[in-house]
């Protein structure tokens, strides 16, 4: 069965509202996930930081204020650069169709949108933590 799966859920940039991630952050309490919140306005720096010391296995991250073409990139970079290149990255929010492919082409595991059910975005975490474990 393996160790606990832990996910860090973090609320990157300025947005304020934080609705959503802690519905997801229960949510995936419930399916006997541990879950670390980060709480808002994080910086790139400070959830790739997080991510390392916590020793996630994914890390999920909530955007609504649009500015995820610039947020996510640098997380993503910034764990790479900390050797977290295996971690899977899972996004929800506000995000536009057209930016979704160059979102997965950076590394980003999942995009969901609002109204996305809490059980697939739960099988999302787990079958992303599966296949990195299992080196997929």
């Amino acid at each position: 069965m393996g160790r606990k799966i832990r996910v860090l859920i973090a609320k990157p940039g300025l947005d304020g509202h934080d609705r959503g991630a802690k519905i997801i952050a229960r949510a995936l309490r419930d399916a006997g996930i541990e879950v670390i919140y980060t709480g808002l306005r994080q910086t790139p720096e400070m959830v790739a930081e997080a991510a390392l010391q916590e020793d996630v296995d994914a890390v999920g991250l909530s955007i609504l204020s649009g500015a995820h073409m610039e947020l996510v990139p640098r997380i993503l970079n910034l764990m790479r650069d900390q050797g977290q290149e295996s971690v899977p990255v899972l996004l929800g929010g506000i995000i536009p169709d057209e930016d979704e492919p160059r979102l997965l082409q950076a590394g980003v595991t999942a995009v969901f949108r609002p109204g996305t059910s809490t059980k697939v975005i739960i099988s999302a975490f787990k079958n992303a933590v599966e296949a990195s474990r299992n080196g997929v």
